[in-house]
């Protein structure tokens, strides 16, 4: 059984909608689009090439899958080669000619989809972006670890990648890195389900 893992760039609240596009390419009329650029620095161009280091697969909504196969192609920077040599999952019912190398459609029910290939021979499975994605997977428990890259910006509105109603479950930190921005780099992995109780005080 193969891992299925989420890279996500979330601000303080919770927001993962459009953190490097600009405002015309942020969707869904959010204005905010490209809120992570000004903290990106050295210590987490190499974290994150070290996270994206070695094989592995990718499963991505339409709009991520789009926005990244009109720049990854054509880009010669560290990590271009990893991305367009991947094996590449879209989850989408109106792609029908996909433009990026090695890409699969799955348009049929997304969650048995995901399930048989985390059953399959292979590298992990990274999840990048892909907010409405990410809602089915959480809430059919299909996430094994968590890769939050959290700014330290405030956004108050855009899509949140734990929403109302988000599946509970509990979650265990196995690295913490912070950069000279500020960034918080903190990989999670599932620790069950969410311990309830209570502590005495006396």
């Amino acid at each position: 059984m193969r891992k299925l893992i989420v890279n996500a760039y979330m601000s303080l609240d919770g927001v993962i909608q459009a953190p490097a596009a600009p405002d015309e390419d942020s969707g869904g009329g959010f204005e905010l689009g490209g809120w992570s650029m000004t903290y990106w620095d050295i210590d987490l161009e190499e974290k994150m090439a070290e996270l994206m280091g070695g094989d592995f697969d990718l499963l991505l909504g339409r709009r991520t899958y789009e926005i990244l196969a009109a720049y990854w192609p054509h880009a010669d920077e560290p990590g271009a080669e990893q991305l367009n040599s991947a094996r590449k999952y879209v989850a989408s019912r109106t792609l029908t000619e996909p433009s990026w190398e090695n890409t699969t459609i799955l348009d049929e029910d997304v969650t048995a989809e995901v399930e048989r290939l985390k059953k399959e021979d292979g590298p992990a499975i990274q999840v990048h972006g892909s907010s409405d994605l990410l809602q089915t997977l959480l809430a059919t428990d299909l996430v094994d670890e968590f890769r939050l890259m959290i700014f330290p910006v405030v956004l108050g509105k855009g899509k949140r990648i734990f929403g109302d109603g988000a599946r509970p479950i509990g979650l265990k930190l196995v690295d913490s890195t912070v950069t000279s921005t500020g960034v918080t780099i903190n990989i999670y992995r599932r620790a069950g389900d969410v311990p309830i109780g209570s502590v005495s005080l006396d």
